[in-house]
């Protein structure tokens, strides 16, 4: 059975200004909100879509039209000995640091801040042993001291050969 207002009569009746009836308003109003926010929240979805949707555009636009990239670097052909001796001519003024090494040896702090004048050093190097000759670094020769006209010089006596140099690295 309904009563007046279209209630049942087992439906408890909400008074108007009670507690149950505000908290059922403020329920309401934060659905509408929601709505209203989550309508807000789809247009701007829609509107970054739309945007998406256009840079895509876009770019196939740019792409479609656009031919393949030039060529950065020519075929390979064959390479005939003229080039070659051009491209080596090339290289031939750069400078590289050659360094004839006597010997090495390792001494602590304390014992070289006592070095002085006239003071000898042992290295690991004897007397008559090859002198090793290195390029940048690298040892490429060996070889014995000469004295030229009053200045030092080294008279090759044994290149190392790019595979030694390699089993050297590999130790």
């Amino acid at each position: 059975m309904s009563d007046i207002n279209g209630t049942s009569a087992d439906e408890p009746v909400l008074d108007p200004n009670g507690p149950e009836a505000a908290a059922q308003a403020e329920a309401m109003e934060a659905a509408a909100a929601a709505n209203t926010t989550t309508s807000a929240t789809s247009t701007e979805d829609e509107m970054a879509m739309d945007d998406w949707a256009a840079a895509l555009a876009e770019q196939n636009s740019n792409d479609a039209p656009a031919a393949q990239p030039a060529a950065v670097f020519q075929p390979l052909s064959k390479v005939d000995q003229n080039s070659t001796r051009n491209d080596i001519d090339m290289i031939l003024d750069i400078p590289v640091q050659m360094t004839v090494e006597l010997g090495r040896t390792k001494i602590a702090i304390r014992n070289l801040l006592q070095l002085a004048q006239g003071s000898v050093v042992e290295l690991d190097g004897l007397a008559g042993e090859p002198m090793d000759v290195l390029v940048n670094g690298c040892l490429i020769a060996q070889g014995e001291v000469v004295v030229v006209n009053d200045k030092f010089g080294i008279r090759l006596t044994d290149i190392i050969t790019p595979s030694e140099r390699i089993r050297k690295l590999n130790r």
